[in-house]
């Protein structure tokens, strides 16, 4: 069970640990803003207020798509690893890993895109890579590939190195996900739900980044030996089993801040229940089978394919969601909470991957997609469970975390400011891109008729707050974790001093 204590000794962070987690953090806040600036130059240049080369475009929507998500996985994988070393033996080597690779991988990336013209976005569908009509060079969407190998590597040396740890505790990953108890046996209060939520991680986000890494060789090998002609179909369906594993799993990374962080605001416990098993056992194998959702305009696949995705779609969204929702709601219903700025983004999160769930389901009803796979409903739903849901989860922990240094959860004048700033710049930027996507405004397209161009007006003053609140953000979680690092020195003298 979560522990009630705001700032418990076991996650203390001292020495080596503090260095890495304060590097991924800031890290993360810089890159988020630095790719929600390519979002607002995309999002101005469609509604004609900044003027943007189309093949430019299409590099930044390439970089904006591949390191939006590279970094929401940056910030949640550290929300994971910040509580789970509660729980299990983690080795920092791995988490320093993971980092290294991840920043090799995103050099690679950054230098395809910006050095070398790559621009075929990040879901590198063949035969574009290697067929660019002369805008880039096959060795740019090799280096482009190489950049996801490095980073899907890496995640695949944490993952590793946490399932050892957890089998090494619990015996194997079946009784970590709490599978002994599903039909009955008394629930063990103190099963830790991070556990829970990082077994499932690690099932099926493994799967995601080896299908990921197989067809990104077979496409390295095409590259450098054409003569090995790849099926289309197969291609696509691994880079869509890849792609969808990885962003969701930002999202049950990120939640574990929740089950965490709230009942240390709300004052009541937050205890595991057989229905919660249940949720993220369901999950663990919805969400390796739902990806066919996103292949369903892709008339070749296989009928039970497609079906199996319909069916899974309208299933798999909610288990986890709604134990989830369900158990936010009660843990605060007639609660002394402390509403600070972590407690608001926490109940921010919960209405982001709410809402967001809702038009995603949608889309993901063979009638529908038919209409609006192709519009800009789609950015609509991921935009709204990234920014107002998954964003959230993250930064709760990193103002957390600051908080600790001044023994108080941060709840400033500013702080009070900026969380309005970025909800609704949020709100207004993603239902924008709704509206677009009801009018049939398509997606991924660098000029917008006259017609459609009011939805990108509208996106863009949303973007414009959302990026003023990221930036706030961003400098004062850098500022705290600076200021705390240089004030308690090396081995975090003064906070020990302290206790």
């Amino acid at each position: 069970m979560a522990a009630l204590t705001m700032y418990p000794d076991d996650e203390r962070l001292d020495g080596g640990n503090r260095a890495v987690f304060n590097t991924y953090i800031i890290t993360s806040v810089t890159l988020f803003v630095l790719m929600m600036l390519l979002g607002l130059t995309m999002r101005m240049a469609q509604a004609t207020w900044l003027s943007v080369r189309p093949d430019l475009f299409y590099r930044f929507l390439s970089m904006h798509g591949a390191g939006m998500v590279g970094t929401a996985a940056l910030a949640t994988t550290a929300v994971m690893w910040f509580f789970l070393r509660k729980y299990v033996q983690l080795h920092l080597w791995a988490f320093v890993t993971n980092y290294v690779l991840f920043m090799l991988g995103a050099l690679c990336i950054i230098f395809a895109i910006f050095v070398d013209r790559y621009g075929a976005l990040w879901t590198f569908l063949y035969p574009l890579p290697v067929d660019s009509k002369g805008l880039w060079s096959p060795n740019a969407a090799a280096l482009f590939m190489v950049g996801y190998l490095l980073i899907g590597v890496g995640m695949l040396v944490f993952y590793l190195d946490a399932a050892v740890g957890i089998i090494k505790v619990h015996g194997n990953l079946g009784r970590a996900l709490g599978l002994q108890w599903l039909f009955g046996g008394t629930i063990d209060p103190n099963h830790p739900k991070a556990v829970v939520a990082s077994t499932m991680v690690i099932i099926a986000n493994t799967l995601g980044i080896l299908a990921g890494a197989v067809v990104l060789v077979m496409c390295l090998i095409n590259i450098f030996y054409p003569a090995m002609v790849l099926n289309a179909l197969v291609v696509k369906t691994l880079i869509y089993w890849f792609g969808h594993m990885y962003i969701n799993a930002t999202i049950y990374m990120g939640v574990i801040a929740v089950y965490e962080l709230l009942p240390r605001y709300s004052g009541k416990p937050y205890p595991i229940s057989r229905p919660f098993l249940w949720s993220w056992a369901v999950s663990t194998l919805f969400v390796i089978i739902v990806f066919p959702h996103h292949l369903m305009m892709d008339y070749a696949e296989p009928r039970w394919f497609v079906t199996m995705g319909q069916v899974v779609s309208w299933g798999a969204g909610f288990p986890v969601f709604l134990v989830t929702m369900y158990g936010a709601l009660t843990n605060i219903y007639r609660s002394n909470m402390r509403w600070t700025l972590p407690s608001r983004l926490m109940i921010l999160s919960m209405f982001g991957w709410s809402a967001g769930i809702v038009p995603a389901i949608l889309d993901g009803t063979i009638r529908i997609n038919e209409v609006m796979h192709n519009t800009q409903w789609v950015p609509g739903h991921f935009h709204f469970y990234l920014l107002l849901g998954v964003l959230p989860m993250a930064l709760a922990l990193m103002f957390h975390v600051t908080g600790r240094r001044a023994a108080a959860p941060p709840n400033t004048s500013a702080d009070r400011l900026g969380f309005p700033v970025y909800l609704i710049g949020g709100l207004i930027f993603t239902l924008a891109f709704l509206a677009a996507g009801h009018d049939s405004v398509a997606r991924r397209m660098a000029t917008h008729l006259p017609a459609w161009q009011y939805t990108d007006k509208i996106g863009s003053i949303g973007a414009i707050l959302v990026v003023l609140g990221m930036l706030y953000f961003a400098i004062r979680i850098t500022a705290g974790l600076l200021m705390a690092a240089a004030r308690e020195g090396p081995d975090g003298g003064a906070a020990n001093a302290a206790r």
